[in-house]
């Protein structure tokens, strides 16, 4: 599987300042399917070419839970080893994160350079033909030259294949010309090696807000990159709101200050409080007990202070919806030990869940009977006996403030119960004299004055 990009501009060679990858230098990184190297095959003051490479292990591939189903050969005889698709846009992420950021501290003023670039796919599948190629790039200023593969020399009556060596050429920002491969890559090969979920939409938009809303195939281009319906109507949506806004998506930046002024979800106000704690306590090995999909692991992983993590659930599919999300199949080995799932119960011992720091028990408790909650304090507090525990639990008397609750005025069907704020307060206080902990409650999301805050949480330390 190979890209090539080259610059044909006077001192050629400054490529590398913006590429981030010095000329005399190969650099690898794991990509979870294999190995990516960029090297320099050609670098002169005229011309200079740097080359992606990426090792694809197909058998690797196989022995990856979301492969078990596949049938026949298939998993072990493909096109991704050769072919560019979505993995290459992977590989093109890791390897010039930089570069897509449009930074070069070295030589800022290279960044909005337009250059004499050449691009180069040897072997790239194309769901519609040539045509569909050129749909997608020429209206992004370049010039091809492609010519559809045969499915075999020897046996021209066999027709050609769906695969095709195409040849781009435009003066362009080497951001510019990164970040149209990264999205319209899998959008050529109308196909994704990994689960799509929400952040993808956003994927879409920061890497081409820019350019997308104007492309005349932008509902093309949505539809395959997202692939789910639901998703690309709201990449469209978004992309038309933000045709009246001249500084949309410039950078993360500008996204990240866009967001500070939109009203953040309570989901999101609770994690960052459970974060907080975790950062007070000092962190080190984090035990989420009701993981559930994964929303604070992958914020724990983020965390220079988190040296393990380990997630469990006492749903199946809790867990593989997790594993999709923290995308383990893509991560590289050392960062794929410091992350683990477990299928497990919070009214067992389970010796596994010993040695840990801080175990954190988000929006878990009130899913259990009343009458298993002696049980759950035994295992989290006295078993599973780490120095730090941090629980979250809604606010009943908050309740009054939402429209939709269920027959019994809980906020959903699976809940057992809910405390106020007096009956938290208690039942928290007795853990803690029973096992030794000191305790601080908060209030988490805007605080009513009547009926206090929507999340209300407790920190027991040791």
């Amino acid at each position: 599987m190979l890209v090539s990009l080259t610059s044909t501009s006077p001192v050629a060679t400054d490529l590398g300042f913006l590429l981030h990858k010095h000329p005399d230098r190969v650099r690898s990184v794991d990509v979870g399917f294999g190995r990516a190297h960029v090297f320099y095959p050609e670098a002169t003051a005229r011309r200079c070419t740097a080359t992606t490479y990426v090792e694809v292990d197909p058998l690797g591939r196989t022995r990856h839970r979301g492969r078990r189903s596949a049938r026949g050969l298939e998993p072990y005889l493909n096109d991704r080893p050769y072919a560019a698709s979505s993995m290459l846009s992977v590989a093109l992420g890791r390897l010039f994160g930089t570069a897509l950021r449009g930074r070069c501290d070295d030589r800022p003023e290279l960044v909005a350079r337009q250059l004499d670039l050449e691009i180069e796919l040897p072997v790239v599948p194309v769901r519609g033909g040539p045509a569909v190629l050129r749909g997608l790039f020429e209206p992004l200023g370049y010039d091809l030259d492609c010519a559809p593969i045969a499915l075999d020399s020897r046996f021209p009556a066999w027709g050609d294949s769906r695969y095709v060596t195409a040849r781009l050429a435009g003066r362009q920002t080497v951001r510019s010309a990164l970040e149209h491969l990264y999205v319209l890559l899998p959008v050529l090969d109308d196909a994704k090696h990994y689960w799509i979920g929400p952040d993808e939409v956003d994927k879409l938009l920061l890497r081409g807000g820019d350019w997308l809303r104007s492309h005349p195939e932008s509902e093309l281009i949505a539809r395959r990159y997202l692939r789910l319906p639901d998703f690309a109507r709201e990449a469209l949506a978004r992309l038309a709101d933000a045709g009246e806004d001249a500084d949309f998506l410039d950078t993360q930046h500008d996204a990240a200050e866009r967001a500070s002024e939109s009203p953040i979800r309570l989901g999101e106000q609770r994690l960052e409080a459970v974060l907080e704690a975790v950062r007070r306590v000092g962190a080190g090995r984090v035990v989420d007990l009701g993981c559930g999909e994964g929303r604070l692991l992958e914020r724990l992983l983020a965390e220079p202070a988190v040296s393990y993590a380990m997630g469990v659930d006492a749903s199946v599919g809790a867990l593989e919806r997790a594993e999709r999300r923290l995308k383990l199949d893509q991560m590289s080995e050392r960062r794929r030990e410091r992350v683990r799932l477990i299928q497990g119960a919070l009214t067992y011992t389970d010796t596994r869940l010993r040695g840990f720091d801080v175990a954190t028990v988000i929006e878990v408790v009130e899913h259990l009977d009343p009458e298993r909650l002696d049980v759950f304090a035994e295992v989290v507090f006295g078993h599973v006996c780490a120095a730090s525990v941090v629980l979250t639990t809604p606010n009943r008397e908050h309740n009054a403030n939402f429209e939709h609750l269920d027959a019994r005025g809980l906020r959903h069907e699976d809940h057992r119960f809910e405390w106020t704020r007096r009956e938290f307060e208690a039942w928290a206080g007795d853990v803690a004299a029973r096992f030794g902990y000191g305790l601080d409650i908060s209030a988490v999301g805007a605080v009513d004055p009547v009926c206090g805050p929507p999340t209300q949480m407790a920190v027991f330390r040791r």
